[in-house]
């Protein structure tokens, strides 16, 4: 089977409608796989790697935190950085209903809805960092200052101390 076709998720299509670089990796996969999975397979630290993460709040609206992927939210901070008494991570069931995208390909742009969305300080230290493509087997590299373009976020401290 020829894989010549380049597969354009949503998540591309918005990056390139903003004219914004990134560059493409994929990696054989036909379902979920933790996300370290995914950073040894294509050889990259662990911390050149984010996860999108979605909430839940007290008032019932969707949040989107993207935090390195071998670190935890920090519910709390998570919840104060959106104005929230609290925020709960949504159930798994729910991820493709709310987002658009299915569990190991959610990203944080293209969303069924533009939810408000948060990016861990840390990305900004980063030249560049990768995220889910929108799809299982397709990461994006990107700056993280287009991501947080893209994705109308803010950065802020997310993470457990």
């Amino acid at each position: 089977m020829a894989k010549n076709k380049e597969v354009k998720t949503n998540a591309m299509r918005i990056l390139e409608k903003h004219k914004i670089e990134y560059k493409t990796m994929t990696y054989e996969c036909d379902e979920f796989v933790d996300a370290l999975k995914i950073a040894d397979q294509l050889g990259l630290p662990y911390a050149k790697l984010y996860k999108t993460l979605v909430t839940i709040g007290a008032s019932k609206n969707y949040f989107v935190f993207v935090i390195p992927i071998d670190k935890e939210l920090d519910l709390k901070k998570a919840a104060r950085s959106v104005g929230e008494k609290s925020v709960a991570m949504i159930h798994v069931k729910e991820i493709n209903g709310v987002t658009g995208y299915i569990r190991g390909g959610c990203t944080a742009v293209g969303m069924k809805k533009q939810y408000v969305t948060r990016i861990d300080s840390t990305a900004q230290n980063m030249e560049t960092m990768v995220v889910s493509g929108g799809k299982i087997g397709v990461q994006i590299e990107l700056k993280p200052e287009d991501l947080g373009r893209a994705a109308d976020a803010q950065f802020t401290d997310l993470l457990m101390d």
